[in-house]
């Protein structure tokens, strides 16, 4: 039975973790989004002159995926060649 290429089992993993980002960001944006935006527009509160949905949903969720991302990509993702393997003839 051929044995599985390694690179495989590095892209499920950095697709799972791509996958767990995406998640994370769609919770943080809904959660604000609706969770302060559902309420009456004359009870919003304003940060920066944004509302406080917007700003928490929109501008400090971008920040937030950005240094995550950048983690991620620098503490966890690996470096694979996507050359083929060449098999020894000998």
């Amino acid at each position: 039975m051929e044995q599985q290429d390694y690179r495989f089992k590095i892209a499920h993993r950095e697709a799972l973790i791509g996958v767990g980002l995406a998640l994370f960001n769609f919770v943080w944006w809904f959660g604000f989004a609706y969770g302060l935006g559902s309420q009456d527009v004359s009870d919003y509160q304003y940060v920066f002159g944004f509302p406080a949905w917007f700003f928490y949903s929109a501008i400090v969720g971008v920040v937030i995926m950005a240094v995550l991302v950048f983690i991620v990509v620098k503490f966890f993702f690996v470096d694979v060649p996507f050359d083929e393997e060449v098999e020894d003839a000998s």
